[in-house]
């Protein structure tokens, strides 16, 4: 018996959104790992262009595309809610990528109050299982 083939391409697409539905494969974090700010620190009053700096323990950083035990890159939310976290990091103005491998960044920002939250994400830009985040924290630029 031969299938039509939409009807393959219908159970494909249902596959395929099944898949994405479920979510995305994650890459394992240790239990300890950690991901922070060096600088700015919360509630800092900061004037001019803000160089923030990423601190991380527990784990190696390496360039996007890396897949090695332990390891994975930064990406910066400035003004924004954490995204799903079984899914590629979006790559916009509020989703800063660091997939050179990067561990600071100047920022210049309109003056007023901001919000910034670091998370290490794998090779593939999906943040680990369980994710490695750091606290939100609020700056105000004069």
């Amino acid at each position: 018996m031969r299938i039509p083939q939409v009807v393959v391409g219908v159970l494909a697409l249902v596959l395929a959104a099944t898949a994405l539905a479920q979510g995305l494969p994650r890459t394992a974090a240790p239990a300890d790992a950690k991901v922070y700010f060096i600088s700015p620190k919360n509630g800092e009053t900061i004037h001019g262009p803000i160089t923030v700096r990423f601190g991380l323990t527990g784990m190696g950083v390496a360039p996007a595309g890396t897949v090695a035990e332990n390891t994975g890159h930064h990406h910066l939310i400035v003004d924004s809610q954490l995204p799903p976290m079984d899914q590629p990091l979006p790559k916009d103005a509020t989703h800063l990528h660091f997939g050179k491998g990067q561990t600071e960044t100047v920022l210049t920002l309109a003056p007023g109050k901001h919000t910034l939250q670091l998370v290490f994400a794998d090779a593939n830009h999906i943040p680990h299982n369980p994710p490695v985040n750091s606290e939100q924290i609020t700056i105000t630029v004069k």
